[in-house]
């Protein structure tokens, strides 16, 4: 009874605005069609916000209006529909979304977050508000592997909060943590938004992902610091480990080697030989763990500055003959090809009274290259030059640029590393340092642990993004790897078999179909927006208030926070995205800026009440004392943080344009 009361009551509030519309502009003398296409706007936001299915409100009214804007010819509205569909199933970039999500349910299954939190809450102990810290980072990591906000709420809520709970910890604190770090999977690559905006507006998604690591990382990076700075503030909020929690129990084997779990490890290690009753093998497997961090930076530091110092033979050849032009140029006047200078004791002169215009003479002026031959460099470039020829040789027209460029071309060619390069490995090698100087026995377990379950997630994420951001492959293709990738992890771990492949390809089928039916709704209802000329009544009324692109950016991101609190980030990509991307180039904003902006906003879309799915997965999780009220309050000091991390990319737009700059300029 309760249902059908809100569904007879939604109905009616629905048919109440619409009478009430209708009323309104029957009334006015100015209606045009472009007003029809605001009503159709505002319908469907009601409509949406009322509980109806997103996807067929948008297909509904968008034929609806279609009709109208045909006058009523139903044959033109259902071509329209079926052009529709095909456009969206024929669209390549779509291919990755089932492929991500796919790969995203296998790992989440494959049972790794459960070991990664555990050892990153004893890496990070001694850290104020460690349980937390080690929660965001736990979701910043998982949202690189899978990019599923519901999953990964989820599981910390049955991770993380008991735990934190149980270390005295403030119950909106633990709430904002789990739903904040699991809301990261919207911004940070693979992220199924970036992929529907790139293909909404057009954008290169592998530019997109390359765009938005940064500023995910920077806003993780934020959160953690908000939650160290809490914990130092007000520490009965998040109180520190107690020494039971921080005990890590060291195997037998090391326990002989060890005179305490707080001694040093390599020391312990390399006298170990002396420790009969210790296997020789199994002192050499703990020397190969410990090497591991300083084997990957130096191969990693090897690679890296070979690839950013050597010239590549296309450029360098292109540099010694834009040279060897420019050297040539400086003294054409003694040349038999180029441009000349006129005579000196003649200048510019006007042509000779019986001859009219003539050529120019035969040492000077512009002349084609003998027949069959390159054009030879002056001999005043020449002496100078290092392709000058051999002593006692004639400088001839044979002599071309293009083959000393090629032979200075297969030597090898250096330059200076850059900046940020050094920047990078100082603060690599620093931390690679700090690890073998305080490295224990205890801080070896852990260390172990991470290997474990971090190390197979990092695989997997190098391989997918690592190939997607470097141009190895499209996205598509990196996706299918991943995919592949998740079905080996599960398999790995033994949690592969037939209910969990069953159980992930039906939510991968229901998510995919629900993003392709939205897009075929989107795309009917934008032809229906832009037939009615609702496009351009936006567009004229929005150049009409003469803003700047501050102002308009100002404008636009208040406009997608608001429209986050009634609506999901999915809603407002199909539907507000098509009315702002033509908005962009009259302001001079660029589309990928623009859409590293609007996913940065997009995470209140998941944070914000009375929606906020992200509080209502946490909540099917809690404990019964945990309310909504007390996740919500929670939620409110993150989305302070992503207000001021949309605030810092506009500063610095390099945060994320530098990164896609760097590969693809």
């Amino acid at each position: 009874m309760k249902i059908r009361r809100e569904l007879w009551f939604g109905l009616t509030f629905m048919a109440l605005i619409v009478i009430g519309a209708a009323t309104v502009l029957l009334s006015a003398e100015t209606i045009t069609n472009g007003h029809l296409g605001l009503l159709m706007l505002s319908l469907v936001v009601v409509a949406i916000m009322l509980g109806f299915p997103t996807a067929f409100t948008l297909m509904g009214m968008g034929m609806l209006f279609t009709f109208m804007a045909y006058d009523r010819d139903w044959h033109r509205t259902l071509d329209l529909m079926v052009q529709s569909a095909y456009k969206t199933m024929a669209n390549d970039v779509l291919i990755a979304v089932p492929l991500f999500v796919f790969m995203g349910y296998l790992v989440e299954r494959a049972n790794l977050i459960e070991s990664l939190f555990k050892s990153l809450h004893l890496a990070l102990a001694r850290l104020p508000g460690a349980l937390a810290v080690a929660t965001l980072v736990t979701c910043t990591i998982f949202a690189t592997a899978t990019g599923i906000v519901g999953a990964v709420v989820t599981l910390m809520g049955l991770l993380a909060l008991p735990a934190m709970l149980r270390g005295g910890y403030s119950v909106p604190l633990a709430a904002g943590a789990i739903t904040a770090g699991g809301c990261l999977g919207i911004l940070i690559p693979p992220s199924v938004l970036l992929i529907v905006y790139g293909a909404t507006a057009g954008v290169s998604v592998v530019q997109l992902y390359a765009g938005a690591f940064f500023p995910g990382l920077m806003l993780a990076g934020l959160y953690i610091l908000y939650v160290i700075l809490i914990a130092k503030l007000k520490p009965q909020w998040a109180p520190p480990l107690s020494a039971a929690d921080r005990v890590v129990p060291l195997p037998p084997l090391s326990q002989r080697l060890a005179s305490s779990p707080t001694a040093h490890a390599l020391v312990g290690l390399l006298k170990g030989r002396r420790n009969a009753e210790v296997p020789f093998s199994h002192v050499l497997r703990q020397l190969a763990i410990v090497a591991l961090p300083a084997i990957v930076f130096a191969l990693l530091a090897g690679f890296s500055y070979r690839a950013v110092t050597t010239v590549e033979a296309e450029a360098r050849y292109d540099i010694e003959e834009i040279g060897a032009a420019r050297g040539s140029g400086s003294s054409s006047g003694a040349s038999s090809g180029g441009l000349a200078e006129p005579p000196a004791e003649g200048g510019l002169q006007e042509p000779p009274s019986e001859g009219g215009l003539q050529e120019p003479p035969s040492d000077g002026g512009l002349q084609e290259p003998p027949s069959g031959e390159a054009a030879s460099p002056p001999p005043a470039a020449s002496d100078a030059s290092t392709l000058a020829p051999p002593p006692g040789a004639q400088p001839s027209a044979a002599t071309s640029v293009a083959p000393a460029a090629a032979a200075a071309a297969e030597a090898p060619t250096y330059r200076a590393a850059p900046t940020w390069w050094i920047a990078t490995f100082a603060v690599f090698g620093a931390i690679t340092a700090l690890f073998y100087l305080f490295l224990s026995f205890a801080r070896l377990e852990i260390f172990k642990m991470l290997l474990a379950s971090f190390f197979p997630l990092m695989l997997l994420i190098l391989s997918v993004l690592g190939s997607i951001v470097l141009g190895l492959a499209t996205p598509t293709e990196a996706a299918a790897m991943g995919a592949l990738g998740g079905m080996l992890l599960a398999a790995a771990y033994r949690r592969l078999n037939l209910a969990v492949l069953k159980e992930s390809v039906f939510l991968t089928a229901k998510t995919s179909a629900m993003v392709c039916w939205l897009f075929v709704g989107s795309a009917i209802f934008s032809a229906a927006f832009a037939l009615l000329g609702g496009q351009a009544l936006v567009e004229e009324w929005v150049l009409s208030m003469n803003l700047t692109k501050v102002q308009f950016l100002v404008l636009s991101q208040v406009i997608i926070f608001l429209l986050g609190w009634p609506l999901e980030w999915t809603e407002i990509i199909v539907i507000f995205m098509p009315i702002f991307i033509p908005l962009l180039d009259n302001f001079g904003v660029d589309p990928l800026f623009f859409g590293l902006l609007v996913a940065l906003n997009l995470q209140t879309a998941f944070l914000s009440p009375p929606v906020a799915m992200a509080a209502f997965y946490l909540k099917g999780v809690s404990p019964p004392h945990v309310t909504l009220n007390q996740i919500f309050l929670g939620m409110l000091p993150f989305m302070g943080i992503q207000v001021l991390a949309i605030v810092l990319l506009y500063i610095w737009p390099q945060i994320g344009l530098w990164l896609p700059q760097l590969l693809y300029k």
